[in-house]
């Protein structure tokens, strides 16, 4: 029977040292600050800020919510986050994805101060993912980091497949397992042949979007899985990029839900403290 790897358990972990960080800076008079721009009311970003402000609450983040108008223009929505960046009380900012059409999404990021760039997605912070050079590591990827040291105490030589190529989560989570001297392949839904290169893995990390894509048998005996994927199926219910009732083989995996998104979240909070020590 495959380990189950319970995110929501260790986010709650993670959340209790990041309320002592937060605890330790209002000794020395930080107050740490979050700022959240909700650009629009997109049901599904609602709920998502909603989230993350009560996660910050739970920890003693204090969370200031900058909710804009759908049809606010990107000169509007850049002239925020310039206000922001130069506040010294704001330590981090998060603009909630995705943005209405009128406003380009590379550009909003990418106005963000580096520093104060929680999602860790600022080409400066993935430059520095890159290199090894330190930075704030995307949230998403470093969650799966976390509940993979929990299974895993020598990374050093595994082989590793991540399917799936995007820049919030495929090739950043291929970045870190690089720097653990994983020996590494990133693949996507169009790969050829991808059955056969997940079946030699040690670890595998799906982030395809496409659910139940990695089936029993493509996962050898004793391999961890960790499972990004979030997707509704037809009657409802809420399941994963890969076939979990088949991987009783495996060696771990993460639940959907209750694995790698509490992680996200709690990883978030976690950069806003990082942030804030800046």
């Amino acid at each position: 029977m495959a380990q189950i790897v319970r995110g929501d358990i260790i986010a709650r972990e993670l959340e209790a040292e990041t309320r002592a960080g937060v605890a330790a800076l209002a000794q020395g008079g930080i107050a740490v600050s979050l700022a959240v721009i909700l650009v629009g009311h997109d049901p599904a970003s609602v709920i998502y800020v909603r989230r993350k402000q009560q996660a910050a609450a739970r920890v003693g983040i204090r969370s200031v919510e900058h909710r804009l108008d759908a049809a606010t223009s990107e000169a509007d929505l850049l002239a925020l986050i310039d206000r922001l960046n130069a506040d010294p009380a704001t330590h981090g900012i998060l603009v909630q994805l995705p943005l209405p059409p009128q406003i380009a999404s590379d550009r909003v990021l990418g106005a963000i101060a580096p520093d104060k760039d929680v999602d860790g997605f600022h080409p400066v912070n993935v430059g520095r993912l890159s290199t090894g050079t330190g930075g704030l590591i995307p949230c998403t990827p470093l969650g799966c980091m976390m509940l993979l040291e929990r299974v895993i105490d020598d990374f050093r030589g595994l082989k590793a497949v991540v399917i799936g190529k995007s820049n919030i989560v495929g090739k950043p989570v291929a970045l870190l397992l690089l720097e653990r001297e994983c020996t590494v392949t990133v693949t996507h839904i169009h790969t050829r042949g991808l059955p056969d290169i997940v079946r030699s893995a040690d670890i595998v990390v799906v982030a395809a979007g496409s659910p139940r894509l990695v089936r029993g048998d493509w996962v050898k005996p004793g391999a961890v899985l960790i499972d990004v994927g979030i997707n509704r199926n037809a009657d409802g219910r809420i399941v994963g990029d890969a076939a979990a009732d088949e991987m009783d083989h495996a060696g771990a995996l993460t639940p959907v839900p209750g694995g790698v998104g509490p992680m996200t979240i709690a990883c978030l909070l976690r950069n806003t403290v990082q942030a804030a020590r800046h």
